[in-house]
């Protein structure tokens, strides 16, 4: 069923289900996927660093696959989130051939979809080491040579007070003085993914690492990149700002010409289309599409949105100023209803993002989503994200 006859039909759970259900899989498929080429040697901490910033276990959740000599492709089930990992890299033969089997792999998806390509390389080397090796030189340089944005992560660093420690510090002097092509401006990245009980080191250097990737990824890979990441919250929102942005400017078009309650259906794909769109941009498991559509479809038919003249006549009371004469509603009640549809959507997935990853299934497969998007929405005016 099309936008336009969900618009003119009776709007019930089945329909609205249904078109939800295909506008996330649209948004989803949308972002298209990232792509990043992680090395190091064993024990450099490489999962450690990937779960920091994604925030799953990549390898363990997805699906792993050789895709040529020495490499294995995890594709995360989320789709917008893939990992070249070298299981452990080695200098040596086992060096030479990865890179042989790289080397294949980028002449072979030159002229592929950007999404099949590799995005950034990231080789970690673990502080304590003190060590990097001629071998380890020639490796960064030669991904390099072969069109790839190299990050240089130098893991596993005490910090104190915000400072690195000297000896670490030291170290990424000598890399630095090695003067490899590598981001940002020919110097590692210091970082500690995960706080020390024992030293009390906290967890430093990620947001920089991310900064970076972000300056090397194509434009066309960030919505991926946004939301993969669990890491940066605020690029997740200004993702979803744009989205409602576009979505009352829909609205308005749609009330220029004052609409009757009875035709409020008119607003309801665009609606649809944007929570399908800000429940991508912020990451939320794919996986769960089925149930986030049926949770979707409950929203806009449980008087929560525009899913008919009663829906309507429930949503103004929350909306301050919602209560107009007559009968019509006009492109300003049009805009600033989506827009609190839109913020209070938001809500409830930076509140899914703040359980841990079984709460949130959880979370996503009840019905709880639809109770928190009503609370959300009778909170829409004081513009904190708070829990239901």
């Amino acid at each position: 069923m099309s936008a336009d006859e969900v618009a003119r039909a009776d709007l019930g759970p089945a329909a609205l289900e249904a078109l939800f259900g295909k506008e996330l899989a649209e948004a989803y498929a949308s972002l298209g996927c990232f792509n990043l080429a992680i090395f190091g040697k064993t024990g450099a901490g490489k999962s450690t660093l990937l779960n920091a910033i994604f925030g799953e276990e990549v390898a363990e959740t997805g699906v792993g696959r050789p895709v040529t000599k020495g490499l294995i492709y995890y594709r995360h089930p989320d789709a917008f989130l893939g990992i070249f990992d070298s299981e452990g890299f080695e200098t040596g033969t086992s060096g030479d051939v990865i890179l042989r089997g790289l080397q294949e792999l980028v002449s072979a998806r030159a002229s592929a979809p950007i999404d099949q390509r590799i995005h950034a390389v990231w080789y970690a080397v673990r502080w304590s080491d003190r060590r990097f090796e001629q071998a380890q030189q020639d490796f960064v340089r030669r991904i390099a040579e072969l069109g790839l944005p190299v990050i240089v992560v130098i893991t596993q660093v005490p910090f104190r007070n915000g400072t690195p420690h000297p000896e670490a510090v030291e170290f990424a002097g000598f890399i630095t003085q090695c003067s490899l092509p590598i981001h940002p401006e020919g110097r590692p990245i210091l970082t500690n993914a995960v706080y020390d009980d024992f030293t009390e080191s906290p967890v430093a250097g990620l947001q920089e690492l991310l900064d970076v990737t972000y300056a090397i990824v194509p434009e066309a890979v960030e919505g991926a990149l946004t939301a993969a990441q669990r890491l940066d919250l605020e690029r997740k929102k200004k993702a979803v700002a744009a989205v409602i942005r576009q979505a009352v400017a829909v609205a308005s078009g749609v009330g220029a010409a004052p609409i009757p309650f009875a035709d409020a259906a008119l607003l309801v794909p665009n609606q649809v289309t944007m929570i399908a769109r800000i429940t991508a941009a912020y990451g939320l498991p794919a996986s769960t599409s089925r149930t986030m559509a049926i949770a979707g479809s409950v929203v806009l038919t449980g008087g929560a949105t525009m899913a008919g003249r009663y829906a309507v006549t429930n949503l103004l009371k929350f909306v301050p100023g919602g209560q107009i004469a007559g009968s019509a509603i006009s492109a300003t009640v049009a805009a600033a209803l989506t827009k609190a549809v839109g913020v209070a959507w938001s809500r409830v997935c930076e509140y899914a993002l703040s359980m841990d990853p079984d709460q949130r299934q959880a979370f996503l497969s009840s019905g709880a989503v639809s109770e928190a998007f009503r609370g959300f929405m009778r909170r829409s005016d004081d513009g904190v994200s708070v829990a239901p």
